[in-house]
C-alpha cells in the first residue's frame, strides 16, 4: 500500500503564492503519473495538473500560465509551484499518484486564497 502525504497549503493573498508537496511512502519504483486535483465547496474534484514520469504536464484551463508542477522520480515526489493566486482556487489540493492500474490519493491541504 502507498500513502502520499502532502504539505504546504495554507491562507495566502490574492496575487500571491504558495508551494504544495506531495511525497510517496514508497520508493523503489516510479509511478506512472503524479499530479494534483481540487475541489472547492459544492464542486466536483477536478483535475489542476498532472505530469508523466517522462515529464510531459497537463494543466486545467484556469491555472495555466500561473501554476507549475515537478516531480522527482528517485524521490517519488510532486511538487506544484502556484503563482498570481485568485479566490477562485480556494480549495482542498489532493495529490494523485498511479501505479500500474491503481490510482492514490492524499488526505487533501486546504488552499484558502482571501485578503
Amino acid at each position: 500500500q502507498v500513502q502520499l502525504v502532502e504539505s504546504g497549503g495554507g491562507l495566502v493573498q490574492p496575487g500571491g503564492s504558495l508551494r504544495l508537496s506531495c511525497a510517496a511512502s514508497r520508493s523503489g519504483f516510479i509511478m506512472n503519473a503524479m499530479g494534483w486535483y481540487r475541489q472547492a465547496p459544492g464542486k466536483q474534484r477536478e483535475l489542476v495538473a498532472v505530469i508523466s514520469s517522462g515529464g510531459i504536464t497537463n494543466y486545467a484551463d484556469s491555472v495555466k500560465g500561473r501554476f507549475t508542477i515537478s516531480r522527482d522520480n528517485a524521490k517519488n515526489t510532486v511538487d506544484l509551484h502556484m503563482n498570481m493566486l485568485k479566490p477562485e482556487d480556494t480549495a482542498v489540493y489532493y495529490c494523485y499518484a498511479r501505479y500500474r492500474i491503481t490510482d492514490y490519493w492524499g488526505q487533501g491541504t486546504q488552499v484558502t486564497v482571501s485578503s
